[in-house]
């Protein structure tokens, strides 16, 4: 039986927020990988990925979620480009059920756009059309969750609440 929740999803669809509200309601131990990884580098993501490039920042990225992938009653949100390494998914899958939160590109556009410094994959002029090329490129990827949330016009609390529905469903 799958013992954690895994949120997966393009950047600025509230995996983070979700993934807090989704631990705190349900007691379970909490995990952000973006962050297990500034915390192990001491820098910043954006700064990782300028100084040492997204193929160093991947690396860092497969570390990290193995060794979370380990660990029991956790939520772990992953960063928005977990996806794109077929261990991640694996590993990931081994003691979890995972959620893609799914906005639409002007969503994630809205979300994200007073804060590019932090988006190193989005340093185009066009951030929209720069968002919906990621998104179009991935999208293979994310379908490869076991449940996809719709999170446009929904608030961080209702879209913990479906993923808290559906992952009590499952273990009834």
């Amino acid at each position: 039986m799958a013992s954690n929740i895994v949120l997966t999803g393009f950047m600025g669809t509230g995996k983070t927020s979700v993934g807090k509200l989704v631990a705190r309601k349900t007691g379970m131990g909490f995990a952000d990988t973006d962050a297990l990884i500034e915390a192990l580098e001491g820098k910043r993501v954006e700064d990782i990925f300028r100084e040492k490039g997204e193929k160093y920042f991947r690396s860092l990225e497969e570390k990290v979620i193995s060794r979370v992938s380990d660990l029991k009653g956790f939520v772990i949100a992953t960063g928005g480009g977990a996806v794109l390494s077929a261990d991640n998914m694996d590993n990931l899958r081994k003691r979890g059920i995972i959620f893609c939160l799914r906005a639409k590109p002007e969503t994630v556009y809205r979300n994200i756009r007073n804060s590019p410094d932090e988006r190193p994959l989005l340093k185009e002029k066009d951030m929209l059309l720069q968002i919906n090329k990621l998104m179009e490129e991935r999208e293979k990827y994310y379908r490869n969750a076991h449940y996809i949330i719709i999170v446009d016009g929904r608030t961080a609390e209702e879209t913990a609440e479906e993923v808290i529905s559906i992952f009590k469903a499952i273990h009834q």
